[in-house]
């Protein structure tokens, strides 16, 4: 007998999604700071990015383990595919975009999307007196 879904429709995992976003837009994190010449401590707001491991931990906390319904293992969540799809598609937009402006650190955002520059060095050799025997 099949595991029952409780996320029972694409549609529901799409609404978690949008939840996830909303929280994590709507709940910056804060950096302790100084400003100015008289030192003045102040908290600075930060947009967090959004995640594919922090909808997982939202998901967990808020409805189950949304693992299987990303990984479809045997086709088990075969309709859900083209929304987890989506999902990853807007959680990369997001890091990114705010990579490229220098919202995030475009360093970690590159890592993390697979974004890095490649480059080949070739050495060769090559002898100083080509004509001494």
């Amino acid at each position: 007998m099949s595991k029952h879904k409780y996320i029972e429709t694409p549609e529901e995992l799409y609404n978690l999604f949008e939840q996830y976003k909303s929280d994590v837009k709507d709940n910056p994190r804060k950096r302790h700071v100084f400003v100015g010449k008289d030192g003045n401590s102040e908290n600075e707001k930060l947009e967090r990015p959004l995640t594919m491991e922090g909808f997982r931990v939202f998901c967990f906390k808020n409805q189950g383990c949304i693992k299987d319904y990303f990984d479809n293992k045997d086709n088990r969540y075969s309709e859900y595919a083209t929304i987890c799809t989506h999902i990853r598609d807007l959680i990369r937009q997001d890091q990114i975009e705010g990579g490229m402006v220098g919202q995030y650190n475009p360093s970690i955002t590159q890592r993390l999307n697979g974004l890095t520059d490649k480059s080949e060095v070739v050495h060769k050799e090559q002898m100083l007196f080509p004509d001494v025997p």
